[in-house]
């Protein structure tokens, strides 16, 4: 199964890398691949390692003004003209994707795939692992939104809300039939 990981390339303490290093290894021993943003700092460093040391391969996405921060030695690497480009090849080479923590572009990631979902544009799997709380709010805003009427497909059917990592992928291994 090829697995897109967005997530922060930023420097992050235990709190968050222990989650991200535990399912990256989940996901390396199951023999799946990490589909990422290429980038061979912070947290995207550290999952790749921990899929790459537990056996899984790497298929990286980078973009051409960060191709400089890509990761060498991944088993393939895709370099995008732009973002938008980016976003579409991490997507059409995934089978599933989960969101951990990150910033600004990891946020712009998230609500592209799940606006995809919500228009039937895409069946994919979509988790949030909500490590360290760090997603509640959001979690929140996306119950307002619901309840409020502004979703017009239930939550549920968008994304599935994990608290831990082997949570993450015991869901998406149940979605897509993988055992």
């Amino acid at each position: 199964m090829n697995i897109c990981v967005f997530l922060s390339a930023a420097d992050l303490d235990e709190r968050y890398t222990r989650p991200a290093r535990e399912f990256a290894e989940l996901l390396g021993k199951a023999g799946h691949t990490l589909v990422w943003g290429g980038s061979d700092t912070g947290l995207m460093k550290v999952v790749a390692d921990g899929v790459h040391e537990a056996g899984g391969r790497l298929l990286g996405v980078s973009v051409e003004f960060l191709a400089n921060k890509a990761r060498p030695g991944a088993d393939e690497m895709l370099i995008a003209g732009d973002l938008a480009e980016r976003k579409k090849l991490l997507l059409d080479n995934a089978d599933a994707v989960v969101i951990m923590v990150g910033g600004t572009g990891t946020l712009d990631e998230a609500t592209e795939i799940l606006e995809l979902k919500k228009h039937g544009r895409t069946t994919k799997p979509v988790v949030l692992l909500n490590t360290a709380g760090f997603y509640d709010g959001l979690r929140e805003q996306f119950r307002r939104m619901e309840t409020e009427g502004f979703l017009p497909r239930p939550l549920a059917e968008l994304v599935f809300f994990a608290e831990e990592p082997v949570g993450a992928l015991a869901h998406l291994e149940e979605q897509l039939g993988v055992h």
